[in-house]
Order: structure tokens, then sequence, then C-alpha cells
């Protein structure tokens, strides 16, 4: 992690490979996310939108799959003929900051080695949008107990029947991904049959597309699914790629597969597969090589995502239009000092260091007086002198520091120096040229951040865009709106009138107030 976090991300050790009965396309990495964030242990790394292409990586010798795939990967998808970057979310919230739109799922069924993987990463490609999630049903195996273990051992224990899915946590998740919100996906481990303890942190999605052998066989997840599509591959084509994918991959016996495939494979796709392709709105012949099928599903999600586009910039500039400044709005006392040091900093003739150096005292000021709205508990302390002292402290676990980059990051020092130890997190929100619009790059952001109080950080303010943004993302990892407090050096009053919480409380500092900006602390608040 940047600054004073340090990052838990942990990369599973490689194990040899086990002869348990896994479904698996043989086909590609089954990784779980194809663009996703981060909160303490996984993130996107920072690649803004539009950035030139760069070569692709070589390819590397296959690897066994002992756990379902959950590394940290950039933002981005590597292809055989071009990298699509994955980085640039645009807003999926109206100007009240409410979600406006849920992402597009799509669920993707099949038998095992049909070629599930090899269908959803080219749908990924020909989509070619940001924030694409893929996520595997493979990470949803329950957790097996000593009997169940010592029958996977000897390959007698039925991977492909309903009951080895853990189908009451896998709805959890997919409804929570539907809706914007951030989630932890388990990180199964097929050598112990059990979860991993570090579990797979994935947020925010406008296409999530869920690829399992039983995507359609519960009815809570059907309703999830906005389009359902089912591959249909020959079993012997099925049988032919299973049998190269377990004898290269996980060095198992001809006479081993066949005697897996024949007493579970083949029954589980003909009683619980194959009838689902009743629930298929596309079915698709071949998998990844019929190109048509492709594009018509391609064709339908853009026609879905250009239903629920949002212009949130152009909505905030009208919104509040003419509306008084919030009363929560608290500016701080225009002190003498206060005032001399904004003549410095507001002075065309300043130079760079003097003005460096003022605007860090000026941050400094600001963020004590912010703390000051922090609630704070009744504590008694013994002093050297064995009095007793009646004081203060936090009434709350810790406090966080999260800066919008670039202009946020200028406070950290500021914030740092009067919290000793303090955490601290980055969110990138970049305007799209093209449209206007803010856009989420990339973020990292403590773990457990939904039990602290979270100061965010942007010295600049304008039409309040971005902040909306970044104050929505937080609400989607759990962070209590009334924990959010928004630190902002200069926020023009526009920004300032944009907040839609009737209870939001700020204070700025003078020089006297003006319809340009202001210096300003804000709380986000039910």
């Amino acid at each position: 992690m940047e600054a004073t976090t340090s990052s838990s991300d942990s990369k599973p050790e490689e194990q040899q490979p086990t002869d348990e009965g896994a479904d698996g396309d043989g086909d590609g990495d089954r990784s779980m996310s194809r663009s996703d964030s981060g909160s303490g242990d996984d993130s996107l790394d920072g690649i803004t939108n539009r950035v030139p292409r760069c070569p692709l990586t070589p390819s590397l010798s296959p690897q066994t799959r002992t756990t379902s795939r959950s590394k940290t990967e950039p933002p981005l998808l590597r292809t055989n003929k071009r990298t699509i970057y994955t980085a640039g979310r645009p807003p999926w919230y109206n100007v009240t900051g409410t979600t406006f739109k849920e992402a597009f799922v799509i669920g993707l069924c099949g038998g095992s080695a049909s070629g599930k993987t090899t269908v959803a990463n080219k749908i990924i490609e020909a989509l070619d949008v940001p924030w694409v999630v893929l996520l595997s049903m493979d990470s949803f195996y329950k957790v097996l107990n000593k009997e169940q273990q010592e029958l996977a051992a000897k390959n007698e224990y039925n991977f492909d029947h309903p009951d080895a899915f853990d189908f009451e946590l896998l709805v959890t998740v997919l409804r929570k991904l539907k809706k914007g919100k951030s989630i932890k996906v388990p990180v199964y481990d097929f050598t112990s049959h059990c979860r991993r303890k570090e579990w797979k942190t994935v947020y925010g999605a406008n296409v999530v597309i869920f690829e399992g052998i039983l995507a359609f066989a519960n009815k809570e997840l059907l309703k999830l699914l906005d389009m359902k599509v089912f591959v249909d591959t020959d079993s012997d084509i099925r049988l032919i790629r299973r049998l190269k994918r377990d004898i290269s991959q996980r060095g198992r016996n001809i006479s081993g597969i066949i005697k897996q495939y024949n007493k579970f494979v083949k029954p589980a796709f003909e009683q619980y597969i194959e009838p689902t392709v009743q629930s298929a709105d596309i079915v698709v012949p071949r998998g990844g090589e019929n190109f048509v099928a492709l594009d018509l599903i391609v064709q339908h999600v853009h026609s879905q995502l250009e239903k629920r586009e949002i212009t949130v910039r152009s909505a905030l500039a009208s919104a509040h239009q003419g509306q008084p400044l919030p009363k929560t709005l608290s500016v701080m006392e225009s002190t003498p000092q206060v005032r001399g040091m904004h003549t410095i900093i507001r002075n065309k003739e300043t130079n760079r260091d003097e003005f460096i150096f003022y605007s860090k005292r000026l941050m400094r000021l600001l963020i004590e007086h912010a703390l000051s709205f922090l609630p704070l508990k009744p504590v008694s302390v013994e002093t050297p002198q064995g009095g007793v002292y009646d004081g203060k402290r936090l009434s709350g676990k810790r406090i966080t520091g999260v800066s919008i980059l670039r202009a946020g990051e200028t406070m950290e020092q500021a914030l740092m120096a009067v919290c000793k130890d303090i955490r601290l997190g980055k969110i990138l929100i970049q305007t799209n040229h093209d449209t206007g619009e803010p856009e989420l790059h990339y973020l990292r952001l403590p773990k457990d951040i939904s039990e602290d109080y979270v100061i965010l950080m942007d010295s600049t303010v304008s039409t309040g865009a971005a902040a909306l943004m970044a104050v929505r993302v937080l609400l989607d990892h759990d962070v209590a709106e009334d924990k959010i407090f928004l630190l902002s050096l200069l926020m023009a009053e526009m920004g300032s009138t944009r907040w839609p919480t009737p209870s939001l409380k700020s204070a700025s500092s003078p020089p006297p107030w003006t319809r340009r900006s202001t210096t300003s602390f804000t709380s986000f608040q039910e």
C-alpha cells in the first residue's frame, strides 16, 4: 500500500495437481476478474484511458490450476491481437448520488470443457467497454468435510453435482456485484478442498460475465442474469479437451479420467446441465468459433448499455442552480493569519516555494479544524504526577485518509503530520475529454475501510463531479455516510451546493465568501 499503508496482497503458492473433478474448460486461465479494484489487498494498477497500446507480453507456459485463480491483475485484457484497457469507469449513479444503473450480467452455461471461458474472453474483447468482470463458479465450491475430502482423494466425490456449490453465497455475491457494490470472492483451493484465508476483492463493473457448468441451475441466480447464453459443444469434443487438459496439466492417467467422466461428469451433464438449455436466450454451437452468435451477443449488450447511459456533469451544472449554500457548510474563522495565507497563495507574484509552503500551512489548519467534527468520547487518564485528567478520545476504531488524485495527494503530508500512523488510500478520477464525464481509473483503499472515519481530500472542487464519484466509491465499499468527510482547500460555490444530503455539514476558511471559491470541509451524513 502506498504511503503509510502496507499492502496485504498475497499470491497463492503453486501446488501439485490433484485428481479431483473440478470443472475447467481447459481453454484459458479461468481468472475471476478482468478489471477489479482492491480494498487493502488488491487494486487496479494505474492505467489511464486511451493509453497507446503496448506490445503483448509473451505467453507463458500453462500452469496447473490448483486454486480458483484470483491473483492481482492490471485493468486490461490481453488478447492475441491487442490490449484492451479496462480503466475509466463512467458514472453509475445520478445527480443525487444514488445508483442509477445496475451492471449488465451475462450468464454463460455449458458442460465441462465446452469452451465457456473462451466465449467469455471473446465477448470481452469484442465489447471493448471499460470495467468488465469475469466471475467463475469455480470460486464457490463448498468446503469439504473430512469424509468428503477422503472421497475426493479417491476421485469418488462428485464436483459436478449442484450440492457441491455454495449457491447461497454465490447469489449474495452476484446480487451485490450487480448493484455496483464492493464484494469479496472466495479463493478455493482444490488441493485442500477449502477456501483460502485471503478472499479476492472485486468492485465495479459495467458488464459482469458469470460462467459455470451450473450457471442456470438455481432460480435465484436466473433472476440476476440479464442475458443467458448456453455454450453447446459436442460431447466427444468436450471429452477430448478434458483428456488433454487433465493429462498435460494435472498429471492424471487416461483410465482415471475416463472413469471419472463416465461416473460423474457425463451423468451430471445429462441430468443437471443439458436441461437448463431451455432457460437460455441464446445457444452458441461450437463455442468460441461461432462468430455470428458472438456478434449478436455483443450487439445486444451494446444496445442495452446505451439505454443506461447518464450524463452526470451536465446534470450537476443545473441540478442545484440558484440554491442557497448548505447550512451545514461551516466557514473557518477569518483570522488575520488565515487571510494572510490566502493573500500569499492567491497573489500571482508569489513564487513557487512560498506558494507550496503557505498552502501546506493552510491545509494543516483545515485538517485540524476538520478533526473537531469527529465524534469524541470522554476518557480519564493518569498523569505522571499521579493525578487524573478528564480528556477526550476518538469514538471509533480509527481514521483513514483517502486522496482524490492528483490534487488531493498534496494534502496527504499535512494529514500525516496531524494524525500519527494514519492509513492512506487513493482514488484516481479523470475527465473523459470526449464525453466530459468523470471516470474512475484507479483506486487503492485500505483493508476494512468500512469500519473507519474517512477523510476524503481534494484540494480543489469545481463542479463536484469527481468528489461525488469518490463518495459513491466509498459508499459502495460500505463506508457509512456519516463517517465520510470531504476536505477541499478551494471549493467553488457550484461544487459546494452539489451534495444531495440535506444534513451535510462543512467548514471553510476565508477570505470573504465569493461566488467563485472557498476553502471548505464537508461531511456526508444520512
